[in-house]
């Protein structure tokens, strides 16, 4: 007998054992609890809420095949979202998704005014009214779902707060996008011979503005700058790419950064 061996094993019993345990592990996979969407827990200074003001944005690289599949359904995505009208209900959703990556490439955010739809093409601006208390809120569509029979829209949970619906959980509501002609693009913008930049972030310390400027000079193969600006007495350093030869590349690199979580990046125009 092998001497490291203290004493023989018993089989039945090692074979009772391994069953106990084994049981005893599949019980307690059945009952871990699944992470449940729900609203948060912090007091939130509804007064500080972003309202989102419609203008014209390419479609985002991701988020936009022609059809995709959810469930063992295929969902086949709109190649326009003119003329959208649609009657149904509403659902939202809240912690379990913030700051998770929504199909567009941007960051969830429940504090803004945001929603999911699964067909229309992304980003696209929409009139969301509450066909059961008459309020009416614009969002920016930026995410796909929701899933669930019978729902036609999933909600941030700000703007269901705003649309009066956060509590019931649901509401019947009427969606209606908002788009722009290639006519009205150019008027809307107010572009004139202002040119087009990235703004990727804004700050009161330089040397922080700076850090950032580095790192995207080595990621972008585009200028990068700091420029200084006054706002109440003090300065700001904002850290700009550009100019970017057209709005496509523009929210191309939007939808890169916000990706890669640098800065808060938006188009502007100077």
């Amino acid at each position: 007998m092998n001497k490291l061996i203290k004493q023989p094993i018993n089989l039945s019993n090692f074979y009772r054992l391994c069953c106990a345990g084994l049981s005893l592990l599949l019980a307690g996979c059945a009952v871990l609890p699944e992470e449940k969407d729900s609203a948060p827990k912090v007091k939130y200074d509804w007064a500080k809420l972003e309202q989102v003001t419609p203008k014209y944005e390419p479609k985002s690289r991701y988020g936009n095949p022609s059809s995709y599949e959810q469930d063992g359904k295929t969902y086949y995505v709109l190649a326009s979202a003119d003329n959208y009208k649609q009657r149904g209900i509403a659902s939202w959703y809240g912690t379990k998704f913030h700051g998770r990556r929504t199909s567009s490439g941007e960051s969830y955010d429940m504090f803004k005014m945001t929603a999911a739809h699964k067909t229309l093409p992304i980003p696209v601006y929409a009139k969301v009214t509450n066909l059961e208390n008459g309020k009416q809120i614009t969002v920016k569509i930026n995410d796909r779902g929701p899933f669930k029979k019978g729902r036609i829209i999933d909600l941030s949970y700000a703007a269901a707060h705003k649309l009066g619906m956060a509590q019931k959980g649901t509401a019947r509501v009427e969606v209606e996008t908002i788009t722009f002609s290639n006519n009205n693009i150019a008027s809307t913008s107010d572009i004139g011979n202002k040119k087009r930049y990235v703004q990727v972030g804004a700050y009161s310390v330089y040397k922080t503005a700076q850090k950032l400027a580095k790192v995207l000079d080595r990621e972008i193969r585009l200028p990068v700058k700091i420029t200084t600006v006054k706002r109440g007495g003090s300065k700001l350093y904002r850290v700009r790419i550009g100019p970017v030869p057209s709005e496509e590349l523009a929210q191309e690199l939007v939808d890169t950064l916000d990706i890669k979580e640098l800065g808060k990046p938006k188009v502007v125009y100077e």
